[in-house]
């Protein structure tokens, strides 16, 4: 690039530093606490957790005990909180996890945490579409006695989805605020309802004696929950769009962390009140993913529970938006630091939104829905196809390698500070870090033991490796980008994890 002299589509010498920041960071001061808090909650799709991961969790695994495993994991991710907290205020990066893991543990391993972030939150956001396209069809046949096949709401989605993510990041928090806001409250009129309406055992705490989690099925049962918080840990990936990160980023973590912990823990309780602890595992046996809509029925009306359908769609809708806003930002953060072509590392002159890994998302997210579309003509016209198969198998690839990520940055934490020789100062964080990531380790390997039970598949299916395969082909192939791109490109491979910060850099060697 010559820098001695101006033209109109290019900044003269002075201000090229200003024209490279620009176009190669995201806009500041878009989100305030309440627009970040939402955006990240968006994603735990509560009335989605409530409806369906929580009754499939009775149904499946036979663990009253559920409310405990949701007090018990916010326990473990609130550790896990404190050293990505404190992580947050020193590393300011679209592409939070990679950047947090390079800076502590090298670039090499930031590159393989970026693919497999990429991968995984590629995967979570795509495996909604299969049930939101399900549900759709179900509305259209039940209200309009119209016939839809379950790809059309599915592709319609993708479209709309897309469209939103070049838009402000403000105006994409304003749609997510209303929907999440709205499924919060159907489901806490729900819980008072059941509180108010109880079973014949009344209200009873049996779901948190501990004794309900004997059994081989509690391992299991973790890992279908730890889907349910998939989300609080996005706070740092708009860091770069807030106007004080160092503030924002760790109060929007705990608030998020400690109110899904607390709200799903409510909820699961007031399901087992709705239908007696005695009697939930054979009422989810019995209703599965109906088991809320029965119930609402029942104590709040039909016209209650027609809303509540529509809002269940409603917000699988936000939990795709949000996921794609996110897979967006860290594709943006991958080509500004060269692990993917440079075109992703730009944003929108006019939304200062990541346009081309919005554009990429929606590409991808296209694709897999017309696969499965396809490949539904096969299943013998199954219409749970594209619940078992896109839903599940996408789903719990997602989860898995979030799991992953957060295990390795609760590593990245220590190291950073003890290289910083900050180690003794940050020591009870360190701690923190450390039992988090053992325990998250745990839940990891648990999740890949387990993986056949959870995508519903038989012991013996290649499914149970070839599904949890896709993040470790991820992680091999990020590791080998990373190992060539420090033997190419030296310094190319130093700015891994840096972010709008090597711009920094650049303007002040000028």
């Amino acid at each position: 690039m010559t820098t001695g002299s101006s033209s109109p589509s290019r900044p003269a010498a002075d201000d090229i530093s200003t024209y490279l920041g620009q176009e190669r960071a995201l806009r500041a001061d878009r989100l305030g606490t309440g627009g970040l808090l939402l955006s990240v909650l968006a994603a735990t799709a509560p009335l989605m957790v409530v409806a369906g991961v929580m009754p499939t969790t009775f149904a499946v695994m036979g663990i009253v005990g559920q409310p405990l495993l949701f007090v018990a994991l916010g326990a473990v991710l609130v550790l896990f909180s404190v050293g990505y907290a404190e992580m947050s205020r020193h590393v300011h990066n679209a592409g939070a996890f990679y950047a947090y893991i390079a800076r502590g543990l090298g670039g090499t391993a930031g590159a393989g945490a970026a693919l497999v972030a990429l991968v995984a939150y590629s995967s979570l956001q795509v495996g909604i579409y299969g049930i939101f396209g399900f549900e759709v069809s179900n509305l259209f046949a039940t209200y309009a006695d119209v016939d839809l096949a379950w790809w059309i709401p599915a592709l319609a989605a993708v479209a709309v989805v897309g469209a939103l993510g070049w838009l402000k990041i403000d105006v994409n928090a304003r749609v997510l605020g209303v929907l999440l806001v709205v499924e919060v409250i159907l489901v806490v009129v729900f819980d008072i309802a059941a509180i108010s309406d109880p079973a014949r055992e009344g209200l009873s705490l049996h779901a948190f004696n501990p004794d309900t989690l004997t059994g081989a099925g509690v391992s299991t049962a973790l890992c279908f929950c730890i889907a349910a918080f998939t989300g609080f840990e996005q706070a740092p990936v708009y860091a770069e769009e807030t106007s004080r990160p160092h503030v924002l980023v760790p109060r929007v973590m705990f608030l998020a962390v400690g109110s899904v912990a607390v709200f799903f823990a409510f909820s699961s309780w007031a399901l087992t009140v709705a239908t007696g602890p005695s009697a939930i595992v054979g009422t989810a046996q019995k209703e599965s993913a109906g088991l809320l809509f029965t119930l609402t029925e029942s104590r709040l009306g039909a016209t209650f529970t027609d809303v509540l359908h529509v809002l269940f769609v409603t917000g699988m809708f936000a939990a795709t938006l949000s996921f794609h806003n996110v897979v967006a930002r860290y594709a943006f953060a991958m080509g500004r630091e060269g692990l993917l072509p440079r075109a992703f590392g730009r944003t929108n002159e006019a939304s200062g939104a990541p346009g081309t890994g919005s554009l990429l998302q929606t590409a991808v997210s296209a694709v897999v829905v017309i696969a499965f579309a396809v490949a539904d003509d096969g299943l013998a016209g199954d219409p749970t196809a594209p619940v078992l198969h896109l839903f599940t198998w996408c789903g719990n690839i997602g989860a898995l390698g979030v799991i992953l990520l957060m295990a390795a940055a609760s590593l990245s934490v220590i190291v950073f500070f003890a290289r910083r020789g900050a180690a003794g100062a940050q020591a009870w964080r360190l701690v923190t870090s450390a039992l988090a990531g053992l325990a998250l380790l745990a839940l990891a390997g648990y999740t890949v033991k387990d993986f056949d039970v959870l995508v519903g598949a038989g012991p013996d299916s290649a499914l149970s490796w070839i599904l949890p395969g896709v993040i470790g082909l991820a992680l091999v192939a990020g590791l080998l980008q990373g190992a060539l791109l420090r033997a190419r490109s030296p310094e190319a491979h130093a700015r891994i994890g840096l972010g709008n910060e090597a711009f920094q850099l650049d303007k002040a060697a000028r």
